[in-house]
């Protein structure tokens, strides 16, 4: 089990520090909503993945190529319109960092659906930590369970502590909250228009 469950805290450590979209949704919601509003948000893998995972392994490959193609437009254009919401949150004043609960549960269910509209975690699952599971779970469940344990706690962990970083960042210059908040608003639009292009190359081959 120490195997897998290493396999699944490397990957889950790496997903988690290479630069996304999701990670620059937290960002633009840390600054919004302050750390304790947006921890909640690094829970929404778990309200995601589960579909992820069951279409990857047992109906993906049975789907025409197209569907990737279309998620990838309606998640590029979910995209643009957070980063929509993300530049209209600059020309309001930072609140504190407390959130109010209907705050917190829009933040995870918002976070999990981007994270579903977005191909990354289908490749990702199909391609790398699919063939790990399957393997893991074919020699035994305590086995895949300790890698999604592993994987899942180095995710969910990772996230935290980015959103707990740039609470930190944001409280040490109030001019560092709005630069922060202007890059995360691009890097969403970016990745939006990025994955539009995407999906609209495949269209037209």
């Amino acid at each position: 089990m120490l195997i897998y469950f290493s396999q699944g805290l490397l990957l889950g450590g790496a997903a988690a520090a290479q630069p996304g979209p999701f990670q620059a949704y937290l960002l633009s919601q840390t600054l919004q909503n302050g750390w304790r509003g947006t921890l909640w948000a690094a829970f929404a893998p778990l309200l995601s993945d589960g579909p992820i995972i069951f279409l990857v392994l047992f109906v993906l490959t049975r789907l025409p190529d197209g569907f990737l193609v279309s998620l990838q437009l309606v998640g590029g254009c979910f995209l643009l319109y957070l980063a929509v919401k993300a530049f209209r949150a600059l020309r309001q004043p930072l609140i504190s960092s407390t959130a109010p609960i209907e705050t917190k549960r829009m933040n995870i269910f918002e976070a999990a659906l981007m994270n579903a509209l977005g191909p990354g975690p289908y490749i990702f699952w199909a391609t790398i930590a699919g063939p790990i599971l399957l393997t893991s779970w074919r020699q035994s469940a305590h086995l895949g369970l300790g890698f999604l344990f592993g994987f899942y706690g180095a995710l969910i962990g990772g996230f935290m502590a980015f959103v707990v970083l740039f609470a930190v960042a944001r409280q040490l210059d109030p001019r560092v909250s709005r630069v922060l908040g202007l890059a995360s608003a691009l890097a969403l639009l970016g990745f939006g228009l990025y994955q539009l292009w995407q999906g609209g190359t495949a269209v037209w081959r």
